[in-house]
């Protein structure tokens, strides 16, 4: 048997995202700046939170704009339930729609469990999880179809290669089912959801040349430290164009880190 196909596929700018509006959480440092400016040079207007840096979220705000795109920062903290919905809320009244949210900021605690406080599971917990479900819960009202959700985990998720990670990696995975889940949800509004893992990333919490650096970098395939620019390249590819058809996916960007 024979198969014939027609390629209908626009390749003529595979991420061209004039037009749309996109909220990314965390955007003043690390993996938030790079995706925010990414997402601007892609052509895309961007609000960014932060939640104490709000002089370098302004930085990042000035950068989008030299690039001719429209930028804001909002103040957010995200263990707080009701800046959550005023960031996603100060958005559209700023840019009038939201096509895109990045849930991107987070928290962590490397502990041995023993050492791990209430205190540390509850902020853990309401940063990593609660906040991306309930920016998620209030981005859907304003997402229509084409709509994309992306959030940031971790390999961590996926392979905790050494201990103290108990907390953190139980709320990383936890972001697993809340894709999968909305994926099938929204897949009939024609909104997609996906999950990014990376691996060590170069950051300021995470510098490649810190303490610990060479440990992460040989439990990698590729030997080393990845930069917040190769994380921006996947998130830019599936809220682009061409990610349309991927949806409920979990994509590791971690030089092989849990492979």
């Amino acid at each position: 048997m024979s198969w014939t196909t027609t390629d209908t596929t626009d390749t003529t700018d595979l991420n061209d995202l004039s037009g749309r509006v996109a909220l990314v959480t965390g955007g003043s440092r690390g993996i938030g700046e790079a995706v925010a400016l990414r997402l601007a040079r892609d052509g895309a207007d961007v609000a960014l939170t932060h939640r104490d840096s709000g002089e370098r979220a302004e930085r990042v705000v000035e950068r989008i704009k030299a690039i001719g795109r429209r930028a804001r920062a909002v103040r957010a903290d995200n263990a707080d339930p009701a800046a959550v919905r005023a960031a996603v809320e100060t958005t559209v009244a700023e840019f009038g729609r939201l096509d895109i949210l990045v849930n991107n900021a987070g928290t962590g605690v490397l502990a041995p469990i023993e050492q791990i406080t209430a205190e540390d599971v509850d902020r853990v917990l309401h940063v990593n999880v609660r906040a991306p479900y309930l920016f998620c819960q209030a981005a859907v009202a304003h997402l229509e179809e084409g709509g994309r959700i992306v959030t940031i985990g971790s390999c961590m998720a996926e392979r905790v290669a050494f201990p103290g990670g108990s907390l953190y990696a139980t709320g990383k995975a936890a972001l697993t089912g809340l894709t999968k889940a909305l994926a099938r949800e929204l897949g009939p509004r024609g909104i997609t959801a996906n999950l990014v893992h990376p691996g060590p990333i170069d950051t300021e919490m995470n510098p490649a040349d810190g303490p610990g650096a060479e440990a992460q970098s040989d439990l990698t395939a590729l030997g080393r430290y990845g930069r917040p620019e190769e994380v921006a390249a996947t998130v830019a590819h599936l809220v682009g164009s061409q990610g349309r058809y991927i949806t409920g996916a979990s994509i590791a960007v971690d030089g092989g880190f849990a492979a």
